[in-house]
């Protein structure tokens, strides 16, 4: 069976910390080349990477196309707009006919059941690039930032601010594979997953909700926020309002470990979740974590394709 990449949890905790180790090896063996040079091992030379956008990308368009690229494969963009895909032809179908063509299928689409339909019927590996339920390729990105940063993930405390979204459902699966606590500050009504965080519970990780943005960052090592109202998500002034009290400020991070780092997956809707002062301070990694997701993408293209 292909190795499909939908969740955290098809990898599990032992190849997750496998990927950031090879994530770190492969950038620092890249320091000062040419971004397009390939890694001196060229992994995925042969390799095709299909890559369908059925929701808008910039890092991570960029960043698995330029994985391929390093790794010494190739990708190619698909756009639902101009697939058949996007004319009703079936996602059975289109798993089929791209199983015959290309080695993996990366998918940034809205909805989950749609990515677990491609990968029941494609032989080739699936991997997640966003749905609406969950983001696993964002958060590889952010656990190699945090070990950069010089934090070990067991025993950590992290924070989330604002919506209980895909990212948030994300960060809470790895607390649980990898064994560090998230606290989740956001108001009543928009709490993660539950599903999500009974399983990181029973996991041995430890997910604490609470109304108190204070109590959320409360000695946190990690804060973490992300855009208040998703790409095409309804009602986006009733919860921008709901949000308010969760922006991350000066004064938020304040009430942090003296030595915590923000992150945010990017876009980011500056002084709405976040203010300038944080996301352009000296306790920002946002650039830094923005360039792992093309460090963490290979490492997930490699365990994919069962070169790691």
């Amino acid at each position: 069976m292909a190795r499909d990449f939908l969740s955290l949890s098809d990898a599990g905790g032992d190849a997750l910390a496998a990927m950031i180790n090879d994530a770190m090896d492969r950038k620092s063996l890249r320091k000062a080349w040419p971004k397009a040079r390939p890694d001196a091992d060229a992994p995925l030379a042969g390799h095709v990477l299909a890559m369908i956008f059925e929701k808008n990308s910039t890092r991570t368009r960029v960043s698995f196309d330029m994985a391929m690229r390093q790794l010494g494969g190739s990708a190619l963009i698909m756009e639902s707009g101009s697939t058949q895909l996007g004319r009703g032809e079936s996602v059975a179908d289109t798993a089929r006919v791209l199983s015959r063509m290309v080695d993996a299928i990366m998918i940034r689409t809205d909805d989950h059941a749609k990515i677990e339909e491609l990968a029941h019927y494609a032989d080739v590996p699936v991997i997640n690039g966003l749905t609406d339920l969950s983001h696993p390729c964002q958060i590889v990105a952010d656990l190699l930032t945090v070990v950069e940063q010089g934090f070990a993930l067991p025993g950590l405390r992290m924070a989330w601010l604002g919506d209980g979204n895909n990212v948030a459902n994300s960060l809470i699966e790895a607390a649980g594979l990898m064994k560090f606590t998230i606290r989740i500050g956001g108001p009543t009504g928009y709490e993660p997953d539950t599903g999500f965080i009974e399983r990181a519970r029973a996991a041995g990780g430890e997910v604490i909700l609470t109304n108190d943005p204070i109590e959320a960052v409360s000695g946190a090592q990690i804060v973490v926020t992300d855009t208040w109202v998703s790409m095409g998500q309804p009602g986006g002034e009733k919860h921008v309002a709901a949000m308010q009290p969760y922006q991350v400020n000066a004064d938020l991070m304040a009430a942090a470990a003296p030595a915590a780092r923000f992150l945010h997956c990017l876009p980011a809707h500056r002084n709405e979740e976040v203010t300038d002062e944080v996301i352009d301070g000296h306790q920002s990694a946002v650039w830094d974590e923005a360039e792992n997701r093309l460090h963490g993408q290979k490492s997930v293209l490699l365990w994919a394709l069962e070169k790691l």
